[in-house]
């Protein structure tokens, strides 16, 4: 399987963690993202800056 990545922001993190747990059937990994990196990453689900990566 390859490795699931979703960028979100914060009110969307239950999505991603839904998602992941949804098509993996295990608990998520996230990290909170550095704010150098929140200027140019984009929430997958509604295109405001991300937050957090969430991973399988």
């Amino acid at each position: 399987m390859s490795e699931m990545r979703l960028y979100c922001c914060f009110e969307h993190i239950e999505l991603a963690f839904e998602e992941v747990i949804e098509e993996y059937e295990q608990a998520p990994n996230f990290e909170k993202l550095e704010d150098k990196h929140k200027l140019s990453t984009r929430c997958v689900y509604c295109s405001n800056p991300a937050d957090y990566l969430v991973t399988n």
